[in-house]
């Protein structure tokens, strides 16, 4: 499908490499302090910061070197999609009743394709069950045929990026999937046991609890001490083992247990079962039929999914969003390579460089992925300029009030003035987004730390921003 041109064309806009001769202000040194106290070298550092309606930054630090982003890198993805898609774009679910509907029953399979929807929660699965409902099919007597040809990738380990399987950000994309493909348990203290319950019935799986009650006083760490595994090849026996304090009461627990499809079957056979609705027969995968689908289900627009991405830094949602760039741009089955080639296009006609852009999967859930400070400095820039700058910048966290920076920042005069997305793995820590000064003026900021201390590098960040926000704004800029 051909790019839809949202974004108008930035006749000669921050080209590539700009940065690398540009005179620019010394660090702060209340910013440099933090660094030395921190024991960050200033070499493992980069730092832009620019008014948005100066030609040139006021501060420039190693902005050409290629460093891990982390989760900022989610804002090449978003800025990709806005480009290409546009922001009312809606994935689409399909379903096809393959047989004859009488009296509420499908006398033949149920299919349901999926093109990536990653909006699809409980809440919208039960909207997607009512809309089949409203077609008069309350009764499957044949199976549930999943199609999910619309991505082709690679096999992939949920627990290769840090030995974490279960954790929810290690879930893998998929062209159908649930609930950002989260399965939650309920902890129950019973006497002296404690039960573990679904939130969705899981059918042929073994769930157990060999939990441990503990006297301790406080819940704070709480789900440090369960160990949930599975005993038996194949994923259908699964313990939870480990010791869990019994002042804690009931507590919820959301875990990345199965692959995306198997989710979606839990989750749709579940909600079906507890409207009253059957599915005799067995789950497979399979194609579609020739004929029309029956029910186009569509998702939010993706501006919606963008605040949810961005805010709470989702990375399955962002995989899923790469993907779809590169089935939109080069036609399906989505690829990792199609994705890639679909982000490069973008930023390529927006005047933004990719020299130093290396891209795995869009969501920052990466060691390799790389971007130079320039380059999202350029990015920003040129979301700025677009008539879809309220949509991309409303997106990000906001300093101390919501998303990942609601606890960042508290007490300082940034609360409520700067629009940041934040990244953060094992030796990486990055910042990058919008400062209002106390003036009311916009600035590009961005800081990327890589080095073993990257999490000590808070302090730094907030005297860099606080910096920004009352003395840049009055130095000259270029």
């Amino acid at each position: 499908m051909p790019s839809r041109r949202v974004f108008p064309l930035l006749i000669g806009l921050l080209l590539a490499g700009a940065f690398s001769s540009v005179p620019a202000a010394e660090l702060p040194e209340g910013f440099v302090a933090a660094l030395d106290t921190a024991g960050i070298p200033r070499e493992r550092v980069a730092v832009v910061v620019q008014k948005l309606d100066a030609e040139q930054p006021l501060l420039s630090h190693n902005a050409e070197a290629a460093l891990n982003p982390a989760s900022v890198m989610k804002l090449v993805t978003s800025f990709a999609a806005l480009d290409q898609l546009g922001p009312g774009y809606r994935w689409t679910t399909e379903l096809w009743l393959d047989g004859p509907v009488a009296h509420g029953v499908l006398g033949g399979d149920l299919v349901v394709k999926g093109r990536g929807d990653p909006t699809l929660t409980l809440e919208r699965m039960w909207l997607l069950q009512r809309a089949l409902r409203a077609r008069g099919v309350s009764q499957v007597r044949g199976r549930l045929v999943l199609d999910t040809g619309y991505f082709v990738l690679p096999e992939l380990d949920p627990g290769a990026f840090d030995g974490e399987p279960l954790a929810l950000y290690n879930a893998l994309p998929g062209p159908l999937v649930a609930n950002f493909n989260a399965i939650t348990v309920h902890l129950r203290p019973n006497g002296e046991t404690v039960r573990v319950v679904p939130d969705v019935a899981l059918p042929g799986v073994d769930l157990s609890s060999e939990l441990v009650l503990s006297d301790e006083a406080g819940c704070d760490g709480w789900s440090d001490g369960i160990e949930p595994r599975f005993t038996v090849e194949g994923g259908r026996a699964l313990v939870f083992g480990g010791r869990y304090a019994a002042a804690c009461g009931e507590r919820s627990l959301s875990l990345n247990l199965f692959e995306p499809a198997t989710t979606f079957d839990f989750m749709f056979r579940g909600l079906w079962a507890e409207s009253g609705g059957r599915i005799d027969g067995a789950t497979v995968f399979g194609a579609v039929p020739a004929s029309a689908p029956a029910l186009r289900f569509a998702s939010e627009p993706l501006t919606e999914a963008l605040v949810r991405l961005n805010k709470y830094s989702n990375n399955l949602m962002t995989r899923n969003l790469f993907l779809t760039l590169g089935a939109e741009a080069y036609g399906p089955p989505a690829t990792p390579e199609k994705a890639a080639d679909a982000v490069r296009a973008s930023l390529t006609r927006r005047g933004i460089s990719t020299r130093k852009l290396v891209i795995e999967n869009g969501a920052g859930l990466s060691r390799i992925e790389r971007l130079s400070a320039a380059a999202l400095t350029q990015l920003l820039r040129a979301a700025y300029r677009s008539p879809l700058f309220a949509e991309f910048e409303s997106a990000l966290p906001i300093v101390a009030i919501d998303g990942t920076l609601k606890r960042r920042f508290n007490g300082s005069p940034l609360a409520g003035n700067a629009h940041l997305k934040t990244g953060t793995l094992r030796d990486v820590s990055a910042l990058a987004g919008y400062v209002v000064d106390v003036r009311g003026e916009r600035w590009s900021f961005v800081m990327l730390v890589n080095h073993a201390q990257a999490r000590r590098s808070e302090a730094a960040q907030r005297a860099l921003l606080e910096w920004v926000q009352s003395d840049a704004a009055g130095a000259v800029v270029p």
